[in-house]
């Protein structure tokens, strides 16, 4: 099994965003609202496209002078003699023993006092994966790569396409990456998937959005939001045979992305993505190191599940404060139509580990699913509630 280093981009300097870069990415929670319009194509995606426009004050001294002479309390001017303590010890010093610091008899030193009621302590975080393929260089190339692309602005989708969507009538997009398999199925939604033993790291993602900001918004509607969706593993590893990705030079993810996202790296590896990695049981929310423990691998035959609720903030900011994180945000992770955990989307993040926080992860961009794979992997994508075990609503 390869164990190489996820992009530790903590030792090396990358470009700094400009200024209009960085304008870009902390925009305020109102998006700009792109046409929808089919005749200009992405590369990657012919349904969604891309827009076309991305006092200190100083204190001077004053002119205050003591006044002549010592402190009236002191009297006038006298000699050091009028300073000197008074003679002899203070009297309650010879009469009284010295405290003793010898504890109460009868204490039990050994009680061990309640830690139920305190917080739980932070998650820890890794520097690297004990199975992940990705090379610094790698990393280094795609955090390069999101400077280069600042996160786009929320779209407008027309009616029948927001409604097609809401059925799970979703399509997967082959990155340039992937080598392998995708066939869609019958059932309008559903995918089967398997990648080349040699297949590197690759995100799929949907041709269209499981999250409008324009449309879904709960400031808009003034409801929750859930998107969600489930993968099931159908082999790991040569000819699709291994029960476990800790056997195998393979690995799988599910997540969700914000774009434009580099399909070249897994979901979670960079900003506006997250997503929860099969191959070590990690969580990575824009982690490009090692991830934070979460869950254990996945194992052929399971089903897995992860989904997003935005709803109204239950204590919206005051007046003044910061737009972002205005939305209560709610991630959660299924295991065979099981729920098995989540996490508060607004939790504060390591700003070296995690750069950017979770920007384009609020409510204020379009979110796209995303499944990535490296190595051989067979595996199915389940886009439709129909198909679904756990039911989220």
């Amino acid at each position: 099994m390869f164990k190489k280093l996820k992009g530790n981009l903590k030792e090396k300097e990358a470009p700094q965003p400009q200024p209009a870069q960085l304008a870009s990415e902390k925009s305020s929670y109102r998006p700009q609202q792109a046409s929808y319009d089919q005749t200009q194509l992405h590369p990657n995606n012919p349904y969604y496209t891309p827009p076309q426009n991305q006092q200190n004050a100083s204190i001077s001294p004053g002119g205050y002078q003591p006044p002549p002479g010592p402190p009236p309390s002191y009297g006038g001017p006298g000699t050091k003699d009028e300073y000197a303590p008074p003679p002899g010890p203070p009297p309650s010093y010879p009469s009284q023993p010295l405290p003793s610091w010898d504890p109460p008899p009868n204490n039990d030193w050994t009680v061990i006092p309640d830690t139920a009621l305190l917080p739980p302590p932070p998650s820890m975080g890794y520097d690297q994966s004990p199975t992940a393929n990705a090379s610094e260089d790698e990393g280094e190339f795609a955090y390069n790569w999101c400077l280069r692309y600042p996160l786009w602005p929320a779209q407008s989708l027309p009616p029948n396409i927001h409604s097609a969507v809401q059925a799970g009538q979703l399509a997967l997009l082959r990155p340039p990456t992937f080598t392998g398999d995708l066939v869609p199925q019958r059932h309008p939604g559903h995918w089967k998937c398997r990648s080349h033993i040699k297949c590197k790291d690759s995100s799929l993602l949907t041709n269209l959005p499981l999250y409008s900001a324009v449309l879904d918004s709960p400031l808009r509607t003034g409801g929750t939001k859930t998107v969600y969706f489930e993968i099931k593993v159908l082999g790991i590893g040569r000819k699709g045979h291994g029960s476990s990705f800790e056997e195998a030079d393979a690995g799988i993810a599910i997540g969700f992305v914000a774009p434009p996202y580099p399909t070249f790296r897994l979901p979670g590896w960079q900003r506006g993505s997250l997503g929860v990695h099969g191959d070590d049981g990690r969580k990575y929310v824009n982690d490009t190191f090692g991830g934070i423990d979460f869950t254990t691998s996945f194992q052929t035959g399971e089903t897995i599940g992860l989904g997003i609720i935005f709803a109204p903030p239950r204590n919206p900011p005051g007046y003044g404060q910061p737009a972002h994180g205005m939305l209560d945000i709610g991630v959660f992770f299924t295991r065979n139509g099981v729920k098995q955990g989540g996490w508060d989307g607004n939790e504060e993040l390591d700003a070296e580990r995690h750069e950017g926080g979770t920007i384009g992860l609020q409510g204020e961009s379009d979110l796209f699913g995303a499944v990535g794979v490296f190595g051989g992997v067979e595996f199915e994508v389940l886009f439709s509630p129909e198909q679904w075990l756990y039911n989220p609503f």
